[in-house]
């Protein structure tokens, strides 16, 4: 009787085990940390509060403007025009966002990373170059395409990527990605222009450069 009371008891705790790991999890976070605080004021969630929903109206789920071209004469060439949870507050736990990218002729978005969610991007105009490198697991592996009007193009999420305007005329693109905030980590911005500055004896050897090259490197970038 008494083994059989433990073999119940085991299998309880067992299926207590397996409910905890089917039903308790973190959900991806939505920025890009989240110290731990016994603080009562102040406090922050990972996304943003949530609206009372009787206050909840329709405009809470819309916005307007994807029609107009990016200013592109500044920077890169390129200007993206982002719809996510800071512009259209009924995206809070959607998971999703979308943005309007304009390239003027040589326009370029540097390579960078989007550390929450992936992107898939449709070609309403021009002719694009694109691509994305995949992770030490994949040997680095480059994947590129040259895209144009009605084509469509997929980068997994965190991998480095970029698009440039090859073409001779303005290029337009539409994006999805699968966060309400995908973030997004300029790799020159963040390696040369980080605040405080990284060490450059730490830079020149990670990117086997003369120390001057990093020093004018961080210059240019912060």
């Amino acid at each position: 009787m008494e083994g059989l009371l433990h073999f119940l008891l085991a299998k309880i705790i067992l299926l207590a085990l397996a409910s905890s790991l089917v039903y308790c999890y973190d959900p991806s976070p939505l920025q890009d940390y989240c110290v731990a605080t016994n603080e009562t004021n102040g406090v922050y969630v990972n996304g943003k509060f949530c609206k009372d929903p009787k206050c909840v109206t329709t405009n809470d789920f819309y916005t307007s403007g994807l029609n107009v071209p990016g200013n592109t004469s500044i920077g890169p060439g390129a200007k993206i025009t982002v719809v996510d949870v800071e512009r259209i507050p009924g995206l809070n736990t959607l998971g999703v966002d979308i943005a309007r990218y304009d390239f003027a002729p040589g326009g370029l978005d540097p390579p960078h990373t989007h550390p929450r969610g992936s992107q898939i991007f449709l070609v309403m105009k021009g002719k694009l170059f694109v691509g994305f490198v995949s992770s030490n697991e994949y040997n680095y592996t480059l994947f590129t395409k040259v895209l144009y009007p009605g084509d469509v193009f997929v980068f997994p999420k965190g991998l480095i990527h970029f698009h440039a305007n090859f073409g001779k005329t303005n290029a337009v693109v539409i994006s999805a990605a699968g966060s309400q905030e995908p973030g997004r980590i300029i790799i020159g911005d963040a390696v040369f222009g980080s605040k405080p500055l990284i060490d450059p004896k730490v830079l020149a050897k990670a990117f086997a450069l003369d120390l001057n090259k990093v020093k004018y490197l961080q210059a240019v970038f912060s």
